[in-house]
């Protein structure tokens, strides 16, 4: 087992009873507090918004949960808390507020009441959109309905829509079909058109600067398919929307006002797709769903604004990741959805949590001295058991899981093999809890025929240790409230540790200097006197140069 990291922590209170308690922690297994602990699986576990979080397999006591709980008072995370809902400046560098949450919220305090009300006239638009196309009312420009809707972004403008909108196929109203490129390799836009018509395809450019590279790169190319057959400059109106702040810049690409969807500063892009950024979800499950989304996403809110911190799931999660991060050296987290329809959420939370928490200076600007993010990463179930669980198993790295499980199939899927998916699910948490050792190895090897010679000297490769953390969360169905009550409740798990990490979770300076130096070398691509950085970047571009 990993030993625990020194207890350099931006609470020294709190991190230093937390970090006598890591260490003796050390000597006690989870399986053993279960025996000591008849109602363990009840008291480490909380529910809200249709989910049930189950942290029994945690490596946890009660005394520890309430250091825990004393860091987060300590932390000040109530008043956070409040100050996010409020609209303060959480944002510090670029001095903005973070109100994602009033994006979905279906009342306003009167404090937020102008955003609201902008928010309300913009999902109206929006709606009306979608109702356009899906009734056929807006055509392409030569009268056809639309029939299919490609979203044009990257980041936080593709991640997030393009996750639920695959996660909700069973919930697709048919009307149209919607497409996702966002990557500036040609191949991915060559792939998304192919089979699509120009007469009878609706773009979506969702870029809130209108500036971003790769977006605009795409948009213009698929501005030129259109025009290339045979429509014209005025075609333009009829197969691109926008969502965007840089009016002027839009309207020079050739796209009216009236197909504008406003963003406003405030919507980060990790946090948008509850805006109008999120409008090829509405497209393609309709806006009845789309509002059902919303709303799980506010019944999430509601639980982390006013439930207790004890059984408050956000908070659980938090202080979950910074007792593995900050008191076991974690440097990994692995979430595992149980369900094919997910698999593109680790995805979309790595950025969520790694361009939030991902950061190496406070807020006040120093640079610090303990872990923050972990790495996020993971696979759809049980897919992973045939790569990664290898490692989970038997591997030198300490890695908490979150096995992400719906405990009913999707409608019309074979309940058979869901009943076998979430076997599997739960036979890989119990795998990590309780493990086996080499004596149980050796006996199965006796028992599958091996020798007594051979047994004993395989036994050791079977070993599993066992003692692993894990956390399950579980639904009872995949629905566009349940996923957007499972999106929110991240969101709000990210904000809670970045609060305690002491550091800004709603800016992304850290990929500006790849962007610049991006520019500085294409340039230099066709003007190699312009180069004057390392040379290894200069021998790769003299290279490049050499193969074309």
């Amino acid at each position: 087992m990993t030993e625990p990291a020194p207890a350099l922590f931006p609470h020294p209170v709190a991190g230093e009873k937390l970090a006598a308690l890591a260490s003796q922690i050390q000597q006690q297994s989870i399986l053993q507090l279960f025996a000591d602990d008849a109602d363990r699986a009840e008291t480490f576990s909380s529910s809200a918004a249709g989910w049930q979080l189950d942290y029994s397999r945690q490596q946890l006591t009660h005394e520890i949960r309430d250091a825990l709980l004393e860091l987060a008072t300590e932390s000040g995370l109530a008043q956070a808390r409040e100050a996010l809902f409020n609209g303060a400046i959480v944002n510090t560098t670029e001095h903005r507020a973070a109100l994602h949450t009033l994006l979905r919220a279906s009342a306003s305090t009167p404090r937020l009441q102008s955003d609201w009300q902008q928010i309300q006239d913009c999902r109206q638009r929006l709606a009306q959109w979608v109702d356009k196309v899906h009734s056929g009312s807006h055509c392409g420009h030569d009268g056809a309905p639309i029939s299919d809707v490609v979203n044009l972004g990257i980041g936080g403008s593709d991640l997030g829509p393009r996750m639920v909108t695959e996660a909700l196929r069973e919930f697709h109203n048919g009307a149209v079909k919607v497409h996702f490129c966002a990557n500036i390799d040609p191949a991915e836009l060559a792939d998304t058109l192919a089979p699509l018509d120009p007469s009878t395809t609706l773009f979506i450019i969702c870029s809130k600067t209108f500036r971003t590279e790769e977006t605009l790169h795409n948009a213009q190319s698929a501005k030129r398919w259109l025009l290339a057959s045979g429509a014209g400059e005025d075609a333009v109106a009829s197969h691109f929307l926008a969502v965007s702040s840089n009016l002027e810049a839009v309207e020079k690409f050739g796209i009216p006002t009236d197909n504008i969807l406003p963003i406003w500063d405030w919507v980060g892009g990790r946090y948008s797709l509850w805006s109008a950024a999120g409008c090829s979800i509405a497209f393609a499950i309709g806006n009845a769903a789309f509002d059902e989304l919303l709303a799980g996403a506010e019944q999430m809110d509601e639980h982390f604004y006013n439930a207790p911190m004890a059984d408050n799931l956000p908070v659980i999660l938090s202080l979950l990741e910074i007792w593995a991060v900050n008191f076991f050296n974690a440097s990994n987290h692995a979430v595992i959805p149980y369900q094919h329809r997910l698999r593109r959420l680790p995805a979309f939370l790595q950025q969520l949590s790694m361009e939030s928490n991902g950061k190496r200076c406070n807020l006040l600007g120093q640079t610090i001295d303990y872990a923050t993010a972990p790495v996020v990463w993971g696979e759809e179930g049980s897919n992973g058991q045939h790569s990664f669980h290898q490692l989970l198993h038997q591997g030198t790295v300490r890695c908490p899981v979150d096995f992400i499980l719906p405990m009913r199939a999707a409608n019309g899927a074979d309940a058979e093999a869901h009943q076998r998916l979430v076997a599997n699910c739960l036979a890989q948490g119990q795998a990590l809890l309780v493990g086996r050792d080499r004596q149980a190895c050796q006996q199965a090897l006796l028992e599958r025929g091996f020798d007594e010679a051979r047994a004993a000297e395989l036994a050791p490769h079977l070993v599993v240790p066992g003692n692993k953390p894990s956390s399950t969360l579980s639904c009872q169905q995949l629905t566009p409230a349940t996923l957007g009550a499972l999106i929110a409740l991240y969101e709000h798990k990210t904000f809670c540790s970045g609060h305690i990490w002491q550091i800004n979770s709603f800016d992304q300076w850290g990929v500006e200097l790849g962007k610049e130096l991006g520019t500085t070398i294409y340039q230099a691509m066709t003007e190699p006197e312009s180069y004057n950085g390392d040379a290894s970047t200069g021998a790769l571009l003299e290279r490049w140069r050499h193969e074309h």
